[in-house]
């Protein structure tokens, strides 16, 4: 009879362990992905700086060796974080308002998705703004992480006024630098004065702010 072939038990062997050890890498990926996802939502209640590995642990039921095996370190956890931050910032502001028509609708949108992202975050807090507060005099890797984050943030929004300029739908001595510099203090104004102080209407004078922004620059609202 004719000898049939196998597979080298060797050749098994290895095919196993290979997939064994990608179930195992998205395992761990997905488990990262939980202790970034419950950090970041105590991080808005406490601040980045008051994350901990163990204040992590506790939150995901786990030992701090087993988060600590994540991450390595307090700091990069907190980066983590800080980046899981941004990631979702784009998909809610900026990736949305893209579909749009470049030019003012584009700027519209993109203002839109800032305030009603903003209004969200009333009672729990913009990592961005809460972290400049903590991290504003503490030069560092998180620190680092912060500022790169909101400059990308704002160098877009720059981009997207000076996509409207061209467009013609803004003026055409339209200074984009100082047009962006007053729609960020907009945000921050909104921000401050519905949590801190409590201001009713907030919005209103939010969106009212951006009308008159965009009538002192040449274009006209809708």
């Amino acid at each position: 009879m004719p000898v049939t072939s196998q597979p080298a038990m060797t050749d098994i062997t290895d095919s196993e362990a290979g997939h064994g050890r990608a179930r195992l890498m998205q395992k761990g990926q997905q488990t990262k992905s939980a202790i970034v996802d419950a950090a970041l939502g105590l991080a808005t209640q406490i601040g980045i700086e008051g994350l901990s590995i163990g204040a992590v642990a506790e939150v995901m039921q786990m030992s701090k060796s087993g988060v600590f095996a994540h991450f390595g370190s307090r700091e990069e956890l907190q980066i983590s974080v800080v980046r899981e931050y941004h990631h979702r910032f784009e998909l809610e502001v900026f990736y949305p308002a893209m579909q749009e028509a470049r030019g003012l609708p584009r700027l519209q949108a993109l203002f839109a998705n800032w305030m009603k992202r903003t209004s969200a975050e009333i009672d729990s807090g913009c990592l961005y703004i809460s972290g400049a507060a903590e991290f504003d005099d503490r030069p560092g890797p998180v620190s680092d992480a912060l500022a790169s984050s909101v400059k990308t943030w704002l160098s877009a929004l720059h981009r997207c006024v000076l996509k409207a300029r061209e467009a013609g739908h803004l003026a055409e001595n339209t200074d984009a630098a100082q047009m962006s510099f007053e729609l960020h203090g907009l945000i921050l104004a909104l921000h401050y004065e519905a949590r801190f102080l409590k201001t009713d209407k907030s919005l209103d004078r939010a969106q009212r702010g951006f009308e008159h922004i965009l009538l002192r620059y040449g274009a006209s609202p809708t």
